[in-house]
């Protein structure tokens, strides 16, 4: 991996030295908020630098071109967990604040001499900012950019507003489209409704036999999984719509507001890798298609890298801008605690190298030293790597936790290597013979 180059943002760190001399690193944007007095706040940035660390420039940008939505899911994490602030968000990005984003992203990726970032349109619903605003800000970014950085650009939708004419825009565009749906009918409307309660499921498959259309704008799919849903069942109805990739994605929760089924008074109860370890046996021995969390695994316990911020210890590499053009760590830290993704920059006064000396955006980025002492004591903590770094919140001790879903990862990822393992040993007994 790249790291950052020296020249300007040397200097910015010989400032950094000098601040964080005479002041604390420990500082806090919302003063009344004890949360932000928890770890990482007192991380010491300055004594990483003197010891040779370095951040790593962002490479994905999560871009909120809209913050509402036209569904109703129950358990989605910006409008029914903690932070609530997008209550108080322009619906959709202004024309300027798309200008100021492209030209921060590209500067971003010039400093860096980066080859390629990706830009994740996001939202809220996305499809709802319109085409004229998803082309200006694909363009301008690309503009931006320049010819020496290729921006692969995806929209993450959850398909009800998928038309062809969009589909025609990101055909042109070069944009391609991940897609949320939860399994058969009856598992994706458990969730996954209008406000009037009306099931989406009927819309989004549509628009999936729409996107097949398009095999080569067709990103994948996300499903979010749901301990009454048969697991099996879910990923043949999820094959159907014959994704190249299926991201399985684990309800949020923290330890204060665990996921449903996940009691953290019951280590012995592992609900969530009993229901993966039904979907991973069905797909292993035959897979007809990427499952994205399990090979993700596989690739660690064989020594690997992982690009999954769910597992593994690659540094996090992604930063979220807001419709107001605020500069945010990845959106899923709003389960925790109102204001846990703030940074208090913006795209119009700040670069985006400013966020990377925050400690809360290089506690994401120094590997097994975020971790707690239980976890770095853990023999598979290179593999699970802690976990989604939003679902270590405990109230007290921050994000110096272990997952709330810990005993859960360690025994999917025991399963898969126990399979692996047993595959390996028959492979090497039948050369053997021959």
């Amino acid at each position: 991996m790249k790291l950052v180059r020296y020249g300007r943002f040397s200097e910015r760190m010989r400032r950094f030295r000098k601040i964080t001399t005479r002041v604390p690193v420990c500082f806090n944007l919302f003063m009344g908020n004890p949360s932000w007095l928890e770890w990482p706040a007192s991380l010491d940035v300055t004594s990483l630098l003197d010891d040779g660390w370095r951040p790593f420039p962002f490479r994905e940008f999560i871009v909120k071109v809209h913050s509402r939505c036209d569904l109703a899911c129950d358990y989605c994490y910006m409008y029914e967990m903690a932070d609530q602030s997008w209550r108080g968000k322009p619906r959709a990005m202004s024309q300027d604040t798309v200008a100021w984003t492209a030209r921060r992203i590209g500067e971003h990726a010039v400093a860096h001499g980066l080859p390629d970032v990706t830009l994740i349109l996001h939202g809220g619903e996305p499809l709802l900012a319109g085409s004229d605003l998803i082309a200006q800000l694909v363009t301008s970014t690309q503009r931006a950019a320049g010819r020496r950085t290729a921006v692969r650009a995806v929209v993450q939708t959850n398909g009800v507003g998928l038309t062809d004419a969009y589909l025609d825009l990101f055909d042109r565009l070069g944009v391609r489209v991940g897609v949320s749906v939860d399994g058969d009918a009856g598992a994706h409307d458990r969730h996954r409704r209008f406000a009037n309660g009306r099931g989406s499921y009927q819309a989004v498959a549509a628009a999936l036999e729409r996107l097949q259309r398009f095999p080569h704008l067709y990103g994948g799919l996300l499903c979010t999984v749901d301990l009454r849903n048969d697991p099996v069942r879910t990923y043949r109805a999820l094959v159907d719509f014959q994704p190249p990739k299926i991201d399985f994605l684990l309800p949020h929760g923290t330890w204060d507001q665990p996921p449903p089924g996940r009691d953290p008074g019951r280590p012995a109860s592992t609900p969530y890798a009993d229901w993966l370890i039904e979907v991973f046996d069905h797909w292993y021995p035959k897979p007809q298609t990427t499952v994205r969390l399990f090979e993700e695994i596989m690739q660690l316990l064989l020594g690997g890298a992982s690009d999954s911020e769910v597992v593994g210890l690659a540094p996090a590499r992604m930063v979220v801008i807001e419709t107001d053009g605020s500069i945010e760590q990845e959106d899923t830290l709003k389960i925790a605690y109102p204001g846990a993704a703030a940074t208090g920059l913006h795209v119009a006064r700040d670069s985006l190298d400013a966020a990377l000396l925050l400690p809360r955006m290089v506690a994401r980025q120094v590997e097994a030293r975020a971790l707690a002492g239980q976890c770095r004591a853990c023999p598979v903590h290179p593999v699970c790597g802690g976990g989604l770094y939003a679902h270590r919140y405990r109230q007290g001790t921050g994000f110096l936790n272990p997952s709330v879903y810990c005993p859960d990862l360690l025994t999917l990822i025991s399963h898969i290597r126990d399979q692996m393992r047993a595959d390996l040993d028959e492979r090497r007994t039948r050369n053997f013979a021959g």
